[in-house]
């Protein structure tokens, strides 16, 4: 006959077990985040992080890279962009990627610059998509909101009754 503690005690393993599934069951080599609309590798994660840097650099304040700015341009890609520019960023990243495969950073930024001049091709198409995502997460980070801005809960004192110079 089993006790209630026993009962009790497998019960909670069996519920660890049952949290911890969905992790073992992960696509190995896939994005760290959860995507639903478009499928990124482990491999293209590394490379938007190292373009995120680029974009961003580190100085005095963190870079693109220590701000995790390639996950908000992940997410922002797969939940606010229309269906078109999706397969757009996709197909410009994997395109810019196969470019770049054997340059160094500096060489990447040479290409990226040289890609903000053109209009057309799914390179610049990613790349402006990608530019305006990390540049949207840098202003709305943490960091930024905290340390670089000045807030003012409250933007003056009021005052009832001023007169002005004429």
């Amino acid at each position: 006959m089993m006790n209630r503690r026993t009962l009790v005690k497998q019960l909670f393993i069996i519920a660890g077990g049952i949290a911890i599934l969905p992790s073992c069951l992960r696509e190995q080599g896939g994005a760290s985040i959860v995507l639903q609309n478009i499928k990124l590798s482990a491999s293209d994660e590394d490379f938007l992080a190292k373009l995120a840097e680029i974009v961003i650099p580190k100085t005095d304040s963190p870079g693109g890279l220590e701000l995790n700015l390639h996950l908000f341009v992940m997410k922002m890609v797969d939940d606010c962009e229309s269906p078109e520019n999706q397969q757009v960023f996709v197909k410009g990243m994997q395109a810019l990627k196969d470019n770049s495969e054997s340059q160094t950073s500096e060489q990447l930024l040479t290409s990226i610059t040289a890609l903000e001049g053109h209009k057309e091709g799914d390179e610049a198409a990613f790349f402006k998509i990608f530019k305006n995502r990390t540049i949207q997460g840098y202003l709305n980070s943490e960091y930024v909101m905290k340390n670089k801005l000045i807030y003012k809960l409250i933007p003056g004192p009021y005052q009832a009754a001023v007169k002005l110079k004429a």
